[in-house]
């Protein structure tokens, strides 16, 4: 299970192209003495000597690095941002399957541990079929870092994930976990490096990087089993 703005460009020194092209232009570029040109908060003051096209190639040349330097500055808070997020600073509130109430009721549920070394909580118990070998499964998922940190959810994706059991098509931990589930039930799996990434997760905006065999954190819900039902 591999783990995803509005537009930036305004009208950049429109103010400026304004004032520059009204009478205060008209009647002050011939004398020059004591203008004030404002450009994207640029202030240019224009000496007797200059020309009027030297002093036009100048507000050119300064509207040109005004606007260079707001989108590389765009540019640069966009990637800091993004680092940030990627370091989980801010946290940010994601869909859960088990809420805060539920982190609190967890404590007291007992551990099971496997003779794989998977250990797991039942948030609830089902009351359908567990799913056999080989068959398809749909189930939502939210996989975390063991700090909390989601870097995986079927939840912010918004649809069900379906895959067959025991074939080797997710992780070892969770193809094990899901196995002895049944349908209508929550649990969170426990599952050690072993069990989960053997070469990691790269880490992404928003979400944290895991390291090759180390351990991971999935709240599984079973919704359903399509074949099963079929056969029903």
């Amino acid at each position: 299970m591999a783990a995803s703005p509005s537009s930036l460009l305004l009208p950049i020194g429109s103010g400026s192209v304004r004032n520059l092209s009204g009478n205060r232009y008209g009647s002050s570029c011939e004398r020059v003495r004591g203008l004030n040109v404002q450009c994207s908060n640029f202030e240019l003051r224009v000496r007797d000597s200059r020309t009027r096209d030297q002093f036009k190639d100048d507000i050119g040349s300064i509207k040109r690095r005004d606007v260079l330097g707001l989108v590389f500055g765009v540019s640069s808070t966009l990637v800091h941002s993004s680092d940030a997020k990627g370091a989980g600073l801010p946290p940010e509130d994601k869909p859960k399957l088990c809420d805060d109430i539920c982190e609190k009721e967890l404590e007291n549920v007992p551990m099971i541990i496997t003779e794989s070394g998977l250990q797991y909580k039942d948030i609830k118990v089902g009351e359908g079929p567990s799913p056999p070998i080989g068959f398809q499964v749909a189930a939502n998922y939210v996989a975390m870092v063991p700090s909390g940190q989601i870097f995986d959810s079927s939840l912010e994706k918004g649809q069900l994930y379906i895959f067959r059991v025991g074939s080797g098509q997710v992780i070892k931990g969770l193809d094990e976990g899901i196995l002895s589930m049944k349908v209508g039930g929550k649990r969170r799996l426990y599952i050690p490096g072993s069990l989960a990434f053997p070469k990691g997760l790269t880490s992404a905006p928003g979400r944290p990087r895991v390291a090759p065999n180390s351990p991971v954190v999935f709240d599984v819900s079973l919704e359903y089993i399509p074949g099963l039902e079929l056969e029903e």
